[in-house]
């Protein structure tokens, strides 16, 4: 039979591990800055952001290329407007490129996605995204349903 100070020194080796292990873990799932290198900034203005938050990925065509940099309210519009941090690397996105705050999944996480447009021209450091498609909430979703079924029965 072992010792009770063998047991207990085992058993908070075993602890140690394991919060070690939890650490490493939430370390390696957490994003730790999606864009690598020197980047550049954009602004988007939208109605309406729904849930979208700081760090939230921007993704062109399924790939991550940049995040979600602040989140501010525009006192003269009124609406959200967001700056996005594009790494270096997709400098050449056309001016007239479309920005759309989307869900992943059904109830997931918000990010931004581009959609890019046909011009000769690239977005630069600073620019501002003009064409843009603010988030579809569930809630609103739901109640215009309900309103209009319940107007189509009378």
């Amino acid at each position: 039979m072992k010792s009770s100070h063998q047991i207990e020194l085992t058993a908070g080796l075993f602890m140690v591990l394991a919060v070690a292990a939890l650490v490493f873990l939430a370390l390696q799932a957490t994003d730790r800055g999606v864009v690598s290198g020197g980047s550049y900034t954009v602004t988007a203005a939208f109605s309406d952001i729904g849930s979208l938050k700081p760090r939230a990925k921007v993704n062109m065509a399924g790939v991550t290329v940049g995040t979600v940099d602040r989140i501010e309210l525009d006192a003269n519009t009124y609406e959200a407007r967001v700056t996005l941090r594009i790494g270096e690397q997709f400098d050449e996105l056309p001016e007239d490129t479309s920005a759309s705050i989307v869900t992943a999944g059904i109830l997931g996480d918000q990010y931004v996605s581009l959609e890019p447009g046909g011009s000769p021209e690239f977005l630069r450091d600073g620019d501002k995204i003009l064409l843009t498609n603010s988030a579809l909430v569930l809630e609103q979703l739901i109640s215009r349903y309900l309103f209009n079924s319940e107007g189509e029965e009378n």
